[in-house]
């Protein structure tokens, strides 16, 4: 029979949770009786538990982070002292170290992880999460030979335990390390090791749809960072339909699908989350494949699934989520001529990144890179050069450097900047260029096109758009296609080969129109305008002239538009420091409605 003073306590742990549970829940009287619990000298095992929970409580519902990490401390500093008291211990460790790492005391956070996973190790779920979270953490400081390593000894561990399912998971975020490292000589035969293991999994289905789902992506994403198109889709076409098996009504809960196996009682993402970042890769792939009507279409039904979710929750990764999203669909936008709107998505992601300060330094280069592509959009030359040339100053990463250099390429050819040109077009020579992109690669004969054009070398041009075309239609990369084929029909109009002209610059219409590409509409259109005059073919040359009119007051009026937003001016100077503090502005409307 419990002492008196026991009945107190636990009478107060009772109160404490019938306030946090009520509805509406109220957390101050909440904490106070759980505050009240150390007035009564409990047991080490309960005192543990209650501070453990005060701190979650803290955590959880108010902003009072301090006091939160000093009922964390004690409740893991009083559970070491107390044998078999597991989950109280390392659960304490583990959202202790989420703490410290929130207030950016990472060697804290990994001290307190490593003590944990060597006092775990006979109990298999805590061994196994300890260790995904100190593998995530050296991942998001870039540390990713030593998360590579946890993620490998997890799987080890997992095999010896007989939590299969897991080890699949620990194998399948080694493979997801290896491609953001770009090591694809090692991720490859791994991935492909790891899907043969996914394709033959005996045990639960709804595991294998998980795990199936995990696979794909990171098969889709290979393919999409060597720019291989046209090679991704039946893998894509096979995710989009797991992930409508996973998202239909019959699926049972994510608590379900874990099993009882307290071994494999993990899951990579919610569904809800995996259903976001299926639409997310299928942006990716829509804009590369250049198609920017689907692109939109599908970031118009994402935001929307994440706005729904943080309604519920807002977790960080929605944010990443909504950021990605929105850097690819502003790059659709200025494609398509819609500069007001692509000004707008930049402002919002701007305003993500100053709510997440961590998102703002990952993403700090990306920003500029929008807003050189923006700026030369706009024909503002020395801005675009600012632009990129600060986004290159903001980043190592190789791929985002290559793609900023061919563009700045851009802008030094255009401007006439040959002296800037020639100490660029090394770092941009196709034959050398570090990149594993079959895409980049093919932009970069463009680029080395373009610039022959410009110098008026139009058979060592044509060499070079040759080459991209080659490259450009191997992958189905429609955009880069167009491209080539309105500029060799400007090279064959130079040349006097008018007949040649006409058979580059139709296919290229046909194409932008698809697309669609207002610059190379009303580029090809000015081609196919003189083409008819030559030929003194008058009705299709006052067509073209219409066509072209078209295009152009369009395009001229959303510059118009963008240049009165009150971002334009002060996102086009902001070059170095702190984001630029924007005035509220209405986002800019869309033509497009969501089916």
């Amino acid at each position: 029979m419990a002492s008196s003073q026991d009945a107190w306590y636990l009478s107060l742990l009772g109160l404490a949770e019938h306030f946090r549970t009520s509805n509406p829940p109220s957390i101050k009287s909440c904490i106070q009786c759980l505050q009240a619990v150390f007035n009564f000298k409990p047991p080490p095992r309960v005192e543990a538990r209650t501070h453990l929970q005060l701190g979650n409580i803290l955590l959880t519902y108010t902003k009072n982070a301090d006091l939160a990490r000093t009922h964390l401390e004690r409740a893991w500093q009083l559970s070491q002292t107390i044998i078999t008291f597991d989950d109280v211990k390392f659960e304490a460790a583990s959202v202790l170290a989420e703490l410290y790492e929130q207030q950016q005391q990472s060697g804290l956070s990994q001290s307190i992880l490593r003590k944990a996973i060597e006092l775990s190790q006979h109990h298999v779920y805590w061994h196994c999460r300890l260790i995904f979270q100190l593998a995530q953490i050296h991942s998001s400081e870039k540390d990713l030979n030593a998360a590579g390593g946890l993620l490998a000894v997890g799987a080890d561990y997992s095999q010896i335990s007989n939590a299969n399912y897991t080890r699949v998971l620990f194998l399948l975020s080694r493979c997801m390390l290896l491609l953001i490292d770009k090591k694809f000589p090692e991720a490859s035969p791994l991935l492909n090791s790891v899907g043969h293991q996914v394709e033959n999994w005996q045990g639960n289905p709804h595991q294998k749809e998980y795990l199936k789902v995990y696979f794909l992506i990171l098969q889709v994403c290979h393919y999409l960072v060597s720019g291989q198109v046209k090679s991704v889709k039946p893998c894509l076409k096979q995710l989009q339909q797991s992930i409508q098996s996973i998202m239909a009504p019959s699926w049972p809960s994510d608590d379900v699908v874990v099993g009882s196996n307290v071994g494999d009682m993990f899951i990579w993402m919610p569904k809800e989350h995996l259903f976001i970042l299926v639409y997310l890769v299928s942006v990716v792939h829509s804009m590369q494949s250049g198609y920017m009507d689907k692109a939109q279409k599908y970031t118009d039904k994402a935001l929307v699934q994440i706005e729904n979710l943080k309604l519920i929750e807002n977790k960080p990764i929605l944010s990443v989520f909504q950021l990605i999203l929105l850097e690819h669909i502003v790059m659709c936008r200025l494609v398509m001529g819609h500069r007001v709107m692509a000004l707008s998505e930049i402002s919002q992601a701007c305003q993500l990144c100053r709510q997440q300060p961590k998102l703002y330094q990952s993403h700090r280069a990306q920003l500029h890179v929008l807003l050189g592509l923006y700026a030369m959009s706009m024909d503002c030359t020395d801005a675009a050069q600012n632009q990129l040339i600060a986004a290159l100053n903001a980043t190592q990463e190789q791929e985002l450097v290559t793609f900023a250099n061919l563009n700045l390429a851009i802008v030094y050819i255009r401007a006439r900047k040959d002296t800037e040109l020639a100490t660029l077009m090394e770092r941009v020579n196709p034959e050398s260029l570090p990149s594993f992109s079959h895409s980049i690669r093919a932009a970069a004969y463009y680029v080395q096109g373009l610039q022959a054009f410009y110098g008026a070398r139009y058979h060592e041009a044509k060499r070079y758009l040759r080459e991209t075309l080659k490259m450009a239609n191997a992958e189905d990369l429609n955009r880069l296609t167009s491209c080539s084929l309105v500029l060799l029909g400007h090279i064959f109009l130079s040349l006097g080969n008018h007949r040649e002209s006409m058979n580059m610059v139709t296919p290229a219409m046909q194409l932008a129109s698809k697309i669609p590409d207002v610059h190379v509409q009303i580029w090809a259109t000015a081609i196919l305008k003189d083409l008819h005059r030559i030929c003194a073919d008058h009705a299709r040359e006052n067509e073209a002239f219409q066509m072209h009119r078209s295009f152009s007051t369009q395009i001229l009026n959303d510059q118009f538009q963008s240049t009165q937003r009150s971002e334009h001016t002060p996102l086009l100077q902001w070059i170095d420091g702190p984001l630029p503090i924007l005035p509220n502005t209405s986002p800019a409307s869309s033509s497009q409605s969501m089916r």
